[in-house]
């Protein structure tokens, strides 16, 4: 019970990242539907969003276990 708030932290770090996911999907999806011919483009840029995001969550796990 003594690490519940390093777990909880840890939750609250990915219930985050995956609502930012999830929020960027949705634009992105919006927006291709509003514009086919740029898909690709937004695409690309919804894949490197995702991949910072993911970056960004795992620095903040890494960084929890070093300094917890």
């Amino acid at each position: 019970m003594e690490n519940f708030p390093t777990l909880l932290a840890y939750g609250v770090c990915l219930a985050c990242a995956a609502a930012a996911i999830c929020t960027l999907g949705v634009f992105a999806t919006g927006n291709m539907a509003r514009q086919p011919e740029v898909a690709g483009t937004i695409q690309t840029v919804f894949i490197l969003g995702a991949a910072f995001i993911e970056a960004l969550t795992l620095l903040a796990f890494v960084l929890g276990l070093i300094g917890g």
